[in-house]
């Protein structure tokens, strides 16, 4: 069967403060403090195509996988919830790797900005890697989305609740008092944001799994998020956040 090749428009893109897919929560709401802004893209930057939808609390957004390698999807998939061991059918997870790379999140809608011709819609909550085009946008209907007695397969509990290994998130002094600054200067949650973020535990599952030894040597991790670069390593204490740093711009 002869089928038509269907192409889809971006109506927008995904300003994020997720600078890098290392790091970004496997699921929306799971870090309220992440935020990100949608810029609509011509020719549907439009006030009245977002009328009444300021009336909504939360959206649905539509949006593509746009760093994703490669033309090839996968059949089966190794979720990290299982630990990266056990397969399942890639219609069963929500993996990235799909036969169209296209991911549907709910998010919260904080606000409706009009500038000149430029419509952006605040968002947080989010799971979007910077620069993700946007395909479409739907408000968020309690009474239509929210299935109460639906089941959840091997998905009965947020991720970060299934590690075994699950740590606190301890920030140095000079952490804390830089990220104290940097919310007194730009509004920006980030000792909040760098807590929701680390407790989903970006690690591989081989090294998630991996009770930390004390004999050990640290091995840092890193992360950028908003304007900055985030490190940290694991200790038998918790993950220690000791070092934050702006990005250097003229190197990017």
């Amino acid at each position: 069967m002869s089928i038509t090749p269907i192409y889809l428009k971006p109506i927008g893109i995904i300003h994020s403060c997720f600078k890098q897919k290392f790091g970004i929560p496997r699921q929306s709401r799971l870090a309220p403090a992440a935020t990100a802004e949608l810029v609509l893209l011509p020719p549907y930057n439009r006030a009245e195509a977002v009328k009444g939808l300021e009336q909504f609390s939360h959206i649905w957004i539509s949006f593509i996988f746009h760093q994703i390698q490669g033309d090839d999807w996968l059949p089966t998939i190794r979720p990290p919830r299982l630990g990266g061991k056990q397969r399942l059918g890639v219609f069963a997870t929500r993996s990235t790797h799909r036969p169209n790379p296209l991911g549907l999140s709910a998010v919260k809608l904080e606000e409706i900005c009009f500038q000149g011709s430029e419509i952006c819609l605040k968002l947080s909550g989010v799971d979007f890697l910077d620069k993700t085009p946007v395909v479409d946008i739907k408000p968020y209907l309690p009474y239509a989305d929210i299935i109460t007695d639906a089941t959840y397969g091997y998905a009965d509990q947020p991720f970060d609740d299934q590690s075994p290994h699950k740590l606190p998130i301890l920030f140095t002094a000079d952490v804390q008092q830089f990220c104290t600054n940097y919310q007194a200067q730009t509004g920006r949650a980030l000792a909040q944001l760098i807590q929701q973020t680390l407790t989903q535990d970006p690690r591989p599952a081989y090294l998630r799994n991996k009770p930390v030894s004390k004999n050990e040597q640290p091995r840092y991790h890193g992360i950028s998020l908003w304007d900055l670069n985030i490190r940290w390593y694991y200790s038998t204490a918790g993950i220690v956040v000791d070092d934050i740093q702006f990005i250097n711009t003229n190197n990017v």
